[in-house]
């Protein structure tokens, strides 16, 4: 009997919610077939079994929580479960894989810290060729890849800002996400435990919704400082509707947010400290110098934090286009773990739901977030005269066991610059 046991992907992912299971008792599946559905706190993905065989046991239920290492299913086999080159029992499937392909059979042998590494970097280990035992994928061996990436995109081949042959400048529309969250189809029955007493509905918490809560609980944990701004943004509304019909003719909705990804990317590489992460444990910093932008996105059951990979090599309409791609691909909950992963710093734009100003909750690991609000009208003292500007309001929340409060003013205030004077993001070009 082969034990399917629920994978350590790294990332911090410790557990999962049971959501649906594609095979019942008695089913004959096949090597790479999906056969459960699980909610992470990252997205949904459907585990593929590593063996074939019959299954002979479902241990989680659905609406379980079950933790890396636990059981989820038991599948006879022919020779009681399958072994790998080196002869050990494959005791946990390769990896968390969404959408899994059939036709990839290629087992990935990577360590958690391995798994945990690639995330970070925005590696995919399907790619990477392991020099390690029986081909296992070594810590250098991401590493080499990652460097090998670089050099090939920085070289004068015609490719860069491309990932897998793919250009990251196709067409994309940012729709905003909606104003209300329905709820859910079906209600229970009041539940009235005596008589006279107020009805009462009881419904679970449960699927994505657990998962903002458990995240907002630990997020909590963090001490949280909130600074905050107004800033004139004339120009930048002034330069955005120049740059529309372009960006229109090319296919892309241009939004606001790819002006705040490109401001926000300047300014961590001015202020390294606010793109790190804090090791309690090891005691330790850990600066880190890519710069991976998560965007608060709203959908219907909730809130996820899609991730622009590298946001500092593409132009303002590549990350346009790659909004648009994860808007959609949130939307229709297709996010890989992958595309809601690795984030080092994260944006929220609460103007585009009509919110003037708020205090944005930290996304741990992550040190701090940069909130945006509803760009409106407002008087503004100019040369001792009073006309009325566009202004947008700003709001910084830190992790104050990192940052003090006058390195966040210098943060924010560097920010309110470019949005003042979006120009000025022109001198960093390459």
């Amino acid at each position: 009997m082969f034990e399917f046991k629920l994978p350590d992907v790294g990332e911090g992912i410790h557990e999962a919610e049971v959501l649906k299971w594609l095979v019942n008792v008695g089913d004959i599946v096949r090597r790479d077939q999906p056969v459960v559905e699980v909610q992470t706190d990252k997205a949904v993905v459907e585990l593929p079994s590593p063996v074939a065989g019959q299954v002979a046991e479902l241990r989680a239920p659905a609406g379980k929580i079950a933790r890396v290492g636990d059981v989820l299913v038991v599948i006879k086999t022919e020779d009681g479960g399958r072994r790998t080159e080196d002869g050990e029992v494959a005791t946990t499937p390769p990896s968390l894989i969404p959408n899994p392909n059939p036709s990839s059979p290629r087992r990935i042998l990577a360590a958690p810290a391995v798994r945990k590494l690639a995330l970070e970097l925005g590696v995919d280990l399907a790619r990477v060729t392991g020099s390690g035992p029986v081909g296992r994928v070594l810590p250098e061996d991401v590493r080499r890849f990652v460097e090998e990436e670089e050099n090939r995109k920085g070289g004068k081949d015609g490719k860069d800002g491309k990932e897998d042959g793919k250009s990251r400048k196709e067409a994309g529309v940012v729709a905003p996400p909606p104003t209300s969250l329905p709820g859910p189809t079906t209600r229970p029955a009041p539940d009235v435990a005596a008589s006279g007493e107020e009805p009462v509905t009881r419904e679970p918490l449960q699927g994505l919704r657990r998962r903002i809560a458990e995240r907002m609980e630990q997020a909590w944990r963090v001490p949280h400082v909130t600074s905050f701004e107004d800033a004139d943004a004339s120009r930048l509304v002034a330069l955005r509707q120049m740059l529309q019909p372009e960006a229109e003719r090319r296919g892309v909705h241009l939004t606001y947010m790819p002006f705040f990804i490109k401001i926000a990317v300047q300014v961590l590489q001015e202020f390294p400290l606010f793109n790190a992460t804090l090791d309690m444990t090891a005691g330790e910093i850990l600066v880190r110098r890519y710069y991976h932008i998560g965007v608060a996105t709203a959908i219907p059951e909730g809130l996820v934090v899609p991730v622009v990979r590298h946001a500092d090599r593409l132009s303002l309409l590549e990350i346009a286009a790659e909004l648009g791609r994860l808007a959609e691909r949130a939307r229709s909950r297709a996010l890989s773990v992958q595309e809601l992963g690795g984030g080092t710093f994260t944006i929220t734009n609460f103007g585009s739901f009509g919110g003037q100003q708020g205090t944005p909750i930290i996304n741990p690991p992550e040190v701090a977030i940069l909130g945006c609000g509803r760009i409106e009208d407002r008087a503004v003292v100019v040369e001792g005269r009073v006309e009325a500007r566009p202004v947008l309001p700003l709001a910084l929340s830190f992790d104050h066991r990192l940052i003090d409060g006058a390195a966040a003013a210098a943060f924010l205030g560097r920010v309110k610059a470019l949005v003042v004077n979006p120009e000025w993001l022109l001198l960093n070009l390459a």
